[in-house]
């Protein structure tokens, strides 16, 4: 049996029911109306009550029992360390393009940690393979209507799908499929084509067979992202795998939008490429209207498209026609330095402003061709030592560890910044991107 550990509180939201009833940072949730929360969908399923009767833990380690009346749909207002209070479900797979096996040694322990858990696919749509889930917890998801998942599937014929993972579980995916068909819950599903293995006749099997599941009201399959393999220079020699070339980019842009326009015609549009595939062929963006609703926009389906469109309309209100003279640097992935000329373009016809695109690979990661979110601050340092970066470097926040001012390779934006002696502001979203250019600067530098 896993061990719940008590819900260790980490925010506690101001003028929320927490905050009027004392609740501080450090505090910790035993119980809610007798049993423990194994994680967030617990708490939040459990919270949903109007009266609670709660067993909480102070941070002296003394107990007391709270009692709230309260709404039905009423939040307390608490955020915690982490949604999972009983630890995370491992993998159980050994896939050749994990990205976990693909780091360098000596970084810290949680850049290691491989999850498969279908709470995090639930709460925050990470992907999960579905090979190493208990009765329990197939059970729990039918129970508490845990809908839609995000899956890894890669490839539905079982012989394929066991080689691509290295489980003989991962043979048993179409039978999944059709559990959650039966019981009318979804999941958004994933291809990672690595070319040679899971590519030609067996990714037009794979897609065939997941669209087959795209019909009725309640689709099990509610769309796919086709996704190119991502390889870094620290991955196993045996892998057996082999990088995405122009050439086969093409060919899978060629025979996937074949597929779609078939699928389109007998209602089952629910196939997407994602936008690597077009930077990596040289080829042009689909239009925004081929994206519908961006239902795999998270796993890069019309990302820049959208940014580019959001850009616009942001920049249409925003911009001012002059401003104080400043110079900015503006770093991306190079796989993006063509998409995104037009947003240069518009920023540099305002007056007094000039920023400069620096658009690099990643030597850290030993890719030609980078999307921005792998860069590092290795390839910083490498790259801009030197250089004039004017009054200060735009930073994609899409670079940096998740409400972390870090790198991918543990290196802080603080140690950064020093090195290049420059202001490096982190930037997310389209707003806060126009508003650093525009307003007023400061930023991290020692």
């Amino acid at each position: 049996m896993t061990t719940i550990h008590p819900a260790r509180i980490t925010k506690v939201l101001p003028e929320s029911i927490a905050a009027e009833i004392g609740f501080e940072v450090g505090d910790a949730i035993v119980s809610i109306n007798g049993t423990q929360p194994r994680d967030l969908i617990d708490y939040q399923f459990l919270c949903a009550d109007e009266v609670l009767e709660l067993e909480v833990l102070d941070t002296a380690g003394k107990t007391h029992h709270i009692e709230i009346e309260k709404d039905y749909d009423d939040d307390l207002g608490l955020e915690f360390e982490t949604a999972l209070f009983d630890g995370l479900i491992q993998c159980n797979n050994r896939c050749p393009f994990c990205f976990i096996d693909q780091q360098p040694p000596g970084k810290r322990s949680s850049l290691y940690l491989k999850d498969d858990d279908y709470r995090l696919s639930f709460l925050y749509g990470s992907y999960l393979t579905l090979t190493n889930l208990t009765e329990r917890e197939w059970q729990r998801i039918e129970n508490m209507r845990l809908s839609p998942l995000y899956v890894s599937v890669h490839a539905t014929e079982p012989d394929v799908r066991i080689r691509l993972l290295k489980n003989p579980r991962a043979g048993q995916i179409l039978q999944q499929i059709k559990w959650f068909k039966k019981r009318r819950l979804q999941i958004h599903a994933q291809v990672v084509v690595c070319p040679g293995i899971n590519d030609g006749v067996h990714l037009e099997q794979t897609l065939r067979d997941l669209a087959s599941f795209h019909t009725g009201e309640v689709p099990a399959v509610a769309s796919v992202a086709v996704v190119p393999v991502g390889l870094t220079r620290f991955r196993p020699q045996e892998d057996e795998l082999t990088p995405v070339t122009r050439e086969k980019a093409r060919e899978v842009i060629s025979q996937v939008r074949s597929l779609q326009q078939e699928f389109q015609k007998k209602q089952r549009s629910c196939v997407w490429l994602a936008d690597e595939w077009f930077l990596i062929a040289g080829e042009e963006l689909p239009t925004e209207a081929e994206y519908k609703d961006y239902p795999q926009i998270d796993n890069g389906v019309g990302s820049i498209r959208l940014f580019l469109k959001q850009f616009a309309e942001t920049a249409n209100k925003l911009l001012p026609p002059k401003v104080q003279p400043r110079k900015l640097t503006w770093i991306v992935g190079n796989a993006v330095e063509q998409a995104f000329q037009p947003i240069l373009k518009q920023l540099n016809s305002v007056e007094g402003l000039e920023v400069k695109m620096c658009a690099l690979s990643s030597d850290y990661w030993g890719q030609n061709i980078t999307v921005t979110g792998l860069l590092t601050g290795h390839d910083l340092l490498l790259k801009l030592q030197g250089q004039d970066l004017g009054d200060g470097i735009l930073l994609p926040s899409v670079m940096l560890k998740h409400a972390e001012l870090v790198f991918l390779d543990d290196i802080s934006v603080e140690d950064v910044a020093c090195k290049l002696d420059t202001k490096i502001f982190p930037v997310a979203g389209v707003e806060e991107f126009i508003q650093k250019c525009i307003n007023p600067l400061n930023g991290d530098k020692s």
